[in-house]
């Protein structure tokens, strides 16, 4: 209307406009380079939800508020998908004993995947309870007794021996050669009930992520490939990776 002839205050009576609403400029958006960091770590780290994209940055030494970050993050639309789990029966919750100090207990398991031609991976994963770091994730086509036990030795060498080590009723691990092994090394091989994996809830947690944020992320074309890259995430899972029940 004012390219009419009409003057501004009339236009804006005769649009019902305020002159506040027409001279409103909008401010510049001072998001753009958070939302650029919250983008680009969703894309490096594609299993990562908004909580552990809210630690990474506070591990950057960016104080910024949990909700702004939600809402940039939801606005870029970066959800994680959720997999779906098998749906177990829940036993008996006992609440499990946390050591206090690093070396005093640990928990062991086995993980496995395939490479491309079909093969079996197996992983052996090894979890301070205390730390939550992950002392070892050895992989190969198959592990028995004396394999654990060879890779015990080696950890010794780089950071001695835990007091307890935690694991579930599998052979390997409860078999001839560990036993003579944890009774010659002086470790107490604590084993847990059948059928009851929340008692060793630290690795199985471990797993969990490990399976979820690496495995099901990477094609492996072979054995040298697959160390490789989960040897990648375990250093990066102990040097960056928040953990969370370990954030005051």
């Amino acid at each position: 209307m004012i390219e009419l002839g009409l003057s501004e205050r009339r236009a804006l009576r005769v649009g019902r406009m305020s002159a506040s609403a027409f001279r409103y400029e909008p401010r510049p958006d001072r998001n753009v380079q958070l939302r650029e960091q919250i983008v680009a770590l969703a894309h490096r780290h594609k299993r990562y939800g908004v909580g552990m994209i809210h630690l990474k940055l506070r591990q950057a030494g960016m104080l910024v508020n949990y909700k702004r970050v939600e809402r940039l993050y939801q606005d870029a639309n970066l959800q994680v998908r959720r997999r779906k789990r098998k749906k177990v029966l829940i036993g008996d919750r006992q609440p499990l004993y946390r050591p206090l100090a690093a070396n005093e207990v640990w928990s062991m398991d086995f993980v496995f995947d395939r490479t491309a031609e079909g093969r079996v991976l197996k992983c052996l994963t090894v979890v301070d309870d205390a730390t939550h770091e992950a002392v070892a994730v050895e992989v190969e086509r198959a592990i028995s007794g004396h394999g654990v036990a060879r890779v015990m030795d080696r950890l010794a060498l780089s950071r001695g021996l835990p007091k307890i080590i935690r694991s579930d009723n599998g052979k390997e691990f409860c078999g001839k050669a560990m036993v003579q092994w944890a009774y010659q090394r002086g470790v107490t091989l604590r084993l847990i009930e059948p059928g009851k994996p929340n008692q060793n809830a630290y690795i199985e947690s471990f797993n969990g992520r490990l399976r979820d944020e690496c495995l099901n992320e990477h094609w492996f074309p072979n054995l040298l490939q697959a160390r490789a890259v989960i040897e990648t995430w375990r250093r990066e899972y102990n040097g960056e990776r928040p953990k969370r029940s370990l954030v005051g």
